[in-house]
């Protein structure tokens, strides 16, 4: 079930070279940081692609571990990490992608002349095609 919130305790590993971020209860939800603030930033942006990616694909998502249970070493601190989810489903939603396509070269270099936006008039042309005004 799709929730709008979550909330799990990362483990910021300290090291010489950096900070190792993993997450006990989100399998292979791993990131690594230089500093605090950037291991939080990445701590967020790791636990909303993976949560993200257990959603789409249906997968059972796990109980976030209590704080205060979280085994740590000497060199460790366990931090809690909250994703808001609207927020990631809007981004991934609206996310570019790269699409490759052929035409003449006449008409590209007509196109080019006139300072056309290929994207947009694709973008334009699917919408039209899809009987759709606006991205759902």
């Amino acid at each position: 079930m799709k929730k709008d919130c979550y909330v799990y305790p990362a483990i910021f590993d300290y090291a010489n070279d950096g900070i190792s971020i993993h997450f006990p209860d989100l399998m292979g939800c791993n990131s690594c940081a230089d500093n605090d603030e950037e291991a939080f930033f990445m701590a967020r942006e790791a636990m909303g692609g993976w949560l993200s990616v257990a959603e789409d694909d249906e997968e059972d998502i796990p109980n976030p571990s209590r704080l205060i249970d979280v085994s740590l070493e000497p060199n460790q601190r366990a931090v809690l990490i909250q994703v808001d989810m609207p927020i990631i489903r809007e981004a991934i939603h609206n996310k570019s992608i790269k699409k490759t396509l052929t035409i003449p070269q006449w008409l590209n270099i007509m196109a080019v002349r006139e300072d056309i936006n290929f994207s947009q008039v694709l973008q334009e042309a699917l919408m039209h095609k899809l009987n759709i005004t606006q991205p759902r």
